[in-house]
C-alpha cells in the first residue's frame, strides 16, 4: 500500500483524459496533474525545446512526491524517451503502451495521428517495426487538433472539428487504415468524431487509455496501489480560470478550487 500520488503531465488538457480514464482503473489512487498550458501547444515546438522541457516538467511533477508518473503527451514520449527513462522515480510515456496494443490488433494496415514533432520524429513508425514489421504504417500530423480541442472545439457535430479530420485523413481512408492509434491524449476528445469519418469502419486505439493501463499494471505487480482517491491536485502555468472551466468538461467533474497555477519554466 502506496498512497502517494501518482504524477501526470502534459502539454495542456489533453492529458485530463488520462487522470479520468486511470481514475476510472484505480479510482482510489490520488493525483498530482500539472498542464503546461502557458507554454502549448507542443507539437510544433523543435525537438531540442521538447527535450528541455521533458526535463523540466518531470523535475516538477518528481517534486511533489510522487510514486510514479505518467508523460500524458505524445510529443515527449516520441521526442524524448530517453529523458523519461532516465528519471529516477518511475515515469510511463504514451507512445510504447499505444504502439503495443495498436499491433496487437489483426489490422495489416494501421495508422498513427499525432503532432507534427511527433511523426517528423519517425518514433511511431520505428516501434511499430520492432514489434510488427508486416504491418503497413500510415502515419499522418494534425497540427490543427490540439489548438481546436483546447479551445473547445471537439463535439463530433462540430463543423470545425470535422472540417479538420476530413483535411488531414483522407490517406488513411485511401489506404484502408483498420485500426488507428490517437497518438496524442487530446485526440481522444474528438474520437467520437474520427469514428464517424470512417464510417465506423477503423478501430481505434486511445494512447490515454493505453498509458491508464500500463500504469495500472505497474503499480499492482509492485504492490504500490493506494487507498486515497480524494485528493487530486492540478497545476497549470496558464489560466486558472480556462484550466478550471475546460478541466470540468474534460473530467466530468467540477475542479473549481483544486486548480493552481505554476510560473511557466523558462527555456
Amino acid at each position: 500500500m502506496d498512497n502517494r500520488p501518482v504524477g501526470i503531465f502534459d502539454s495542456g488538457l489533453g492529458g485530463l483524459t488520462a487522470v479520468r480514464e486511470f481514475k476510472k482503473l484505480l479510482p482510489n489512487e490520488n493525483i498530482i496533474y500539472f498542464g503546461d498550458t502557458g507554454r502549448m501547444p507542443y507539437g510544433v515546438r523543435p525537438a531540442e525545446e521538447i527535450r528541455i522541457i521533458a526535463g523540466q516538467n518531470l523535475a516538477y511533477v518528481a517534486s511533489r512526491g510522487v510514486k510514479a508518473m505518467i508523460a500524458a503527451c505524445g510529443t515527449i514520449s516520441s521526442t524524448a524517451d530517453d529523458i523519461l527513462q532516465q528519471s529516477e522515480t518511475p515515469v510511463c510515456g504514451v507512445l510504447k503502451p499505444g504502439v503495443k496494443e495498436l499491433c496487437a490488433s489483426a489490422s495489416p494496415v494501421v495508422g498513427v495521428i499525432a503532432t507534427a514533432t511527433s511523426i517528423q520524429s519517425g518514433a511511431y513508425e520505428r516501434e511499430i517495426a520492432s514489434i510488427s514489421p508486416e504491418k503497413t504504417v500510415v502515419a499522418i500530423s494534425c497540427p490543427k487538433f490540439v489548438p481546436l480541442i483546447e479551445s473547445g472545439h471537439y463535439d463530433k457535430n462540430d463543423e470545425k472539428v470535422r472540417e479538420a479530420i476530413a483535411e488531414y485523413l483522407v490517406p488513411m481512408k485511401g489506404a484502408g487504415v483498420g485500426t488507428l492509434l490517437l497518438g496524442c491524449t487530446h485526440y481522444g476528445l474528438i474520437g467520437e468524431a474520427i469514428e464517424d469519418y470512417f464510417g465506423g469502419r477503423v478501430t481505434l486505439v486511445g494512447a490515454a487509455e493505453a498509458a491508464a493501463d500500463e500504469m495500472r499494471d505497474y503499480l499492482c505487480a509492485n504492490g504500490l496501489t493506494g487507498s486515497g482517491g480524494s485528493e487530486d491536485r492540478f497545476c497549470t502555468s496558464g489560466s486558472v480560470e480556462e484550466f478550471e472551466r475546460l478541466g470540468r468538461l474534460f473530467l466530468g467533474r467540477d475542479i473549481t478550487g483544486s486548480v493552481e497555477y505554476v510560473p511557466p519554466f523558462p527555456i
